[in-house]
């Protein structure tokens, strides 16, 4: 769109930044780390300083026909959920939010400083003002976005035409505004407070709720009536009808909607129902953010659990699921550990769709509440939480599983009432405050294995993942190498076997590995493999594919890539060559896929240049003891392409821990591949400047933290 929006609140002023300025970048994430690497002089301050800076980024793709790619925004800035330091960090969220911003003429924000009392930002095409919010505050995020929608519309109604305006002409809208805003838990300024747009989006990983609430900025709504040029319009066309005819899921072609069935698909795939969630007691139909195909959410008639999904539901779905079960099914499941008895065949109540409309309207990350009510329950269990007890809490546990455990919890938290105050700075915080931390991250009840934040896959057993994760600022929560274990573990766990054999399936990936294309060693994930060069480089590849082609052109995680297709007959997705299609069609740039790996390793360096400016050293990058002692249990059994004895094969991978030592071997073939230096894991000079990145290794060589 040409131009990025500056707002700073502490003076109220608004400029503009030239988009071409970062269009090196591609977008999202790449311009938001180059824009806060300019204005942020020192990088060492807290989330929490006025001097923080949040960007919120579109891409090219934004607001266009692009599969999986029209709605993404990307939030970026010094977070303050991660310990021992809030790391630059980011955060992303779908819905309509960034296409809106686009269609207003923006392709991103910029927020800087912080206002002396509440405000919210008020976007009309290029129109902007900054408005008192003294009314707004105090409100969760739903009743926020009502209040402003009738600021904006004077009604809350899709059928009411009203003036949109902004550059003087008379354009009109039956939209209502796109409204991102934070509740009660932002305002509190705690560091798992999240920024909500509509009913379920929100940007939960790094505290930018708290970060939101410190600089007194409520909400942020933006109407436009514009739209965006294409460069090649019948080219995007041809290439949205290509993928579809060729790589979806077709309508007179859906077997089942079981979750064998999507594992065999593949990802890419219009769903004939939502995903994630165990059962649908009412009748139930697809939502999705604006232009997706996809539609993996759900919508029921009593608007409950509207636009949620995953950790959203999995946060409490199960506490529900289990409590009102038959015991003989509790009985059988935990006699054979397959809890998924209970997701099938277990009775669910209001109290599933109840959590994450809490959890939304509040503004809380329910990936920490995920692991945190988990992390309570072992306290409770073990006698060390409860009234009177050495962390006095009034919780109702004898209610847990139904609305009211969930509703106390959540508003504790928001409200910072009691021992809510010490879990809004985060479990792994509340643990260090009741003298608990190195005992619980032991024993592996504070499943909180990096940078203080929460577990989300099982580390021994998607090492990619868990390496990603340590390696960067967060849980990665990037999804392209789970098919190498949801497929085979879906089919083998039932006494089935997969229709590809472990080879093939490792054959497919490896093909796409650019610049390492045709090296399967990459995903064998034996247990002597996963520390070596090999694994590292397929680390590697990983971090520089999400840094562009998902995090700045700022395509769907679950929907990219699209390695393994089961709508094809060889099985192979589009992966490499959908991905510029898209890109190019809509820029007219020709980028190749390899531009953009290339550029995604740029992105990623400098990333890596934010953190050791920060503080980070190599000796820092180590898990909780539990990942390194405790083993990876599963009853059905975890299964990945590997070798064993020379021969590939799907072998389990469950009953292993991470070996402390290996593991320093593996960050040092890392640092190898990325070009760093072992001894510190610090970017060089050389590796750098051969980025085009010579500026920033003049700034860490300023602060003594750069090697040639």
């Amino acid at each position: 769109m040409g131009k990025i929006l500056r707002i700073n609140l502490s003076d109220r002023k608004t400029s503009t930044i030239d988009t071409a300025t970062y269009e090196q970048w591609g977008g999202g994430h790449g311009m938001g780390s180059a824009i806060f690497f300019d204005l942020v002089k020192d990088k060492t301050i807290d989330g929490f300083d006025p001097a923080n800076v949040v960007t919120i980024m579109t891409s090219p793709l934004t607001g266009t026909i692009a599969p999986g790619a029209t709605a993404r925004t990307e939030m970026q800035g010094i977070g303050v959920q991660s310990s021992p330091i809030g790391w630059f960090t980011r955060s992303n969220f779908g819905g309509r939010f960034g296409a809106m911003m686009k269609y207003a003429g923006w392709d991103g924000i910029v927020i800087e400083g912080a206002a002396d009392r509440p405000v919210w930002v008020d976007i009309r095409n290029d129109a902007v003002q900054i408005k008192d919010a003294s009314s707004l505050w105090g409100l969760d995020t739903w009743k926020t976005q009502d209040a402003v929608w009738k600021e904006v519309n004077g009604s809350t109604d899709f059928k009411d035409w009203f003036e949109a305006g902004g550059d003087g002409s008379w354009k009109r809208s039956t939209q209502r505004p796109a409204v991102l805003c934070i509740g009660q838990a932002g305002e509190k300024k705690g560091r798992i407070a999240s920024v909500v747009h509509d009913a379920g989006n929100a940007a939960g990983q790094g505290g930018f709720g708290g970060v939101w609430g410190s600089k007194n900025l409520k909400a942020i709504s933006v109407i436009g009536t514009g739209s965006v040029a294409i460069a090649d319009p019948r080219g995007l066309l041809d290439a949205r009808m290509w993928v579809m005819k060729k790589y979806a899921t077709q309508v007179d072609n859906i077997s089942s909607g079981s979750i064998v069935n999507r594992f065999q698909k593949g990802w890419f795939a219009s769903y004939p129902m939502p995903v994630d969630i165990f059962q649908y007691p009412q009748q139930s139909r697809p939502q999705g953010c604006m232009g997706c195909h996809a539609g993996c959410r759900l919508r029921l008639p009593n608007a409950s659990g509207n636009e949620s999904k995953c950790i959203a539901f999995d946060a409490y779905q199960y506490y529900d699921l289990f409590k009102h079960s038959s015991a003989a099914l509790k009985r059988e499941a935990i006699i054979t550990g397959n809890y998924w008895l209970i997701a099938k065949y277990g009775t669910q109540t209001s109290a599933s769709y109840r959590a994450p409309d809490l959890m939304q309207q509040y503004g809380i990350n329910a990936a920490e509440l995920w692991r945190g009510i988990k992390y309570l329950t072992s306290l409770a269990q073990l006698g060390i939480l409860g009234p009177g007890k050495s962390i006095d809490s009034d919780l109702p546990f004898e209610s847990l599983g139904d609305e009211e455990f969930i509703e106390v919890l959540t508003r504790m938290i928001a409200l910072r009432e009691g021992v809510g105050d010490d879990m809004a700075e985060g479990f792994y915080r509340a643990a260090e405050r009741w003298g608990r931390l190195e005992q619980d991250l032991a024993s592996g009840i504070l499943m909180f294995p990096h940078w203080g934040l929460p577990e989300h896959m099982p580390i021994p057993g998607q090492t990619e993942w868990g390496f990603s994760s340590i390696l960067s600022d967060r849980d990665v929560n990037e999804h392209d190498f789970n098919m190498l274990n949801s497929l085979p573990s879906r089919y083998l766990s039932r006494g089935e076997q997969p229709p590809i054999d472990a080879e093939e399936l490792a054959t497919i990936f490896a093909e796409k590995l650019f610049p390492y294309e045709g090296n399967t060693a990459m995903l064998d994930f034996s247990t002597e493999n996963i520390y070596s060069e090999n694994s590292a480089k397929l680390i590697a590849w990983y971090r520089h594919y999400t840094r562009f082609w998902k995090q700045s052109v700022l395509y769907c995680d679950f929907l990219f890539p699209d390695f393994y297709n089961g709508n094809t007959p060889d099985y192979r997705g589009f992966v490499g060559e959908g991905e510029q299609k898209f890109y190019n069609a809509v820029t007219g740039q020709g980028v190749t896929f390899e531009d953009g790996m290339e550029r995604g390793r740029k992105i990623w360096n400098l990333d890596n240049a934010l953190w050791t400016m920060q503080g980070r050293h190599r000796d820092m990058v180590k898990f909780a003891d539990y990942i390194y002692t405790n083993p990876l249990e599963s009853v059905a059994g975890i299964y990945r392409p590997g070798k064993e004895n020379g021969q590939w094969k799907y072998i389990r991978v469950d009953g292993r821990s991470i070996d402390r030592e290996k593991f320093e071997t593996f960050k040092t073939n890392f640092y190898g591949v990325e070009g760093w230096d072992a001894q510190t894991g610090w970017p060089t000079r050389s590796t750098l400047e051969g980025l085009d990145l010579g500026y920033v290794a003049d700034e860490l060589e300023t602060h003594g933290r750069l090697r040639t």
